[in-house]
């Protein structure tokens, strides 16, 4: 028997400005909003809009402005396990959306998998765009390269969008002024690690040494469409202080370190 759509749940994160660091909206989170909210509206089906953390932060009314009709905020500690915290809540839903990654710089993108693995879904990840018939989604992944592929797997399912989805929020102050946020006490299976975990704000990201390029243009070009060696040399034999002196002076040869 196909399954019907009828519940969404869009998991929202706190996103944070890359250069001033001021707590926003998430831009890809607004995709998966954009994606569900079009869904719920082809479908006829209820959409809630979920996030695990701090109900006093500003940046969740960003996310009435962009549509959502109330922001369901289940207490989480900084410190606690949003994703055992979400997975109580999202029981019982037809499809649950959320982003590929916050926006805190170290974040590991593991939420989705996570989920999907608590409540043993099938995930689809990258998705650009996602469509729903027959009791199964199907989605359009985002590949390197400009690649893209068609996924499908049969409801409830968990699809994680990718940040170029092929959607565009709109925002409006007053659906923010209409919307609400409404706080929800859940109690999650602490994790055994949990004790041991620290988090702190990210200070700096992290520069990838790259040598200079010294093709052509149109070598650059073919590079981009095809897969392609380009040297280099492979270190298997030898003392670590041996290898160590060959990455040295690969560094040096392309001026990538000036000692």
């Amino acid at each position: 028997m196909n399954r019907k759509l009828e519940r969404i749940a869009v998991l929202v994160s706190v996103g944070r400005h890359p250069v001033s660091g001021v707590a926003r909206y998430s831009r890809n989170d607004a995709a998966a909003l954009e994606t569900g909210l079009a869904l719920a509206k082809e479908h006829g089906a209820t959409l809630d809009v979920l996030h695990a953390g701090d109900p006093t932060n500003p940046a969740l009314e960003d996310y009435l402005a962009l549509g959502a009709p109330r922001v369901e905020v289940l207490m989480c500690r900084t410190d606690g396990d949003a994703a055992a915290t979400l997975a109580v809540r999202v029981q019982g839903y037809d499809l649950v959306l959320t982003g590929t990654c916050a926006e805190g710089a170290y974040d590991s993108g593991m939420l989705p998998y996570q989920i999907a693995d608590a409540l043993g879904l099938p995930l689809l990840g990258s998705a650009v765009d996602a469509a729903v018939a027959g009791g199964k989604v199907t989605v359009r992944q985002f590949l390197p390269k400009g690649v893209r592929r068609r996924a499908q797997a049969s409801l409830p399912a968990v699809v994680a969008v990718h940040p170029l989805a092929a959607v565009t929020p709109h925002y409006a102050y007053a659906r923010l002024r209409a919307g609400s946020i409404d706080t929800q006490h859940v109690a999650p299976r602490e994790h055994a690690d949990a004790a041991q975990w620290t988090v702190a704000a990210a200070q700096r990201k992290p520069v990838r040494l790259a040598a200079a390029e010294k093709r052509s243009g149109h070598a650059r070009m073919l590079s981009a469409t095809t897969t392609e060696s380009r040297g280099g040399s492979v270190v298997i034999e030898g003392t670590s202080v041996e290898k160590a002196q060959v990455i040295l002076g690969y560094l040096r040869e392309h001026q990538l370190i000036d000692y």
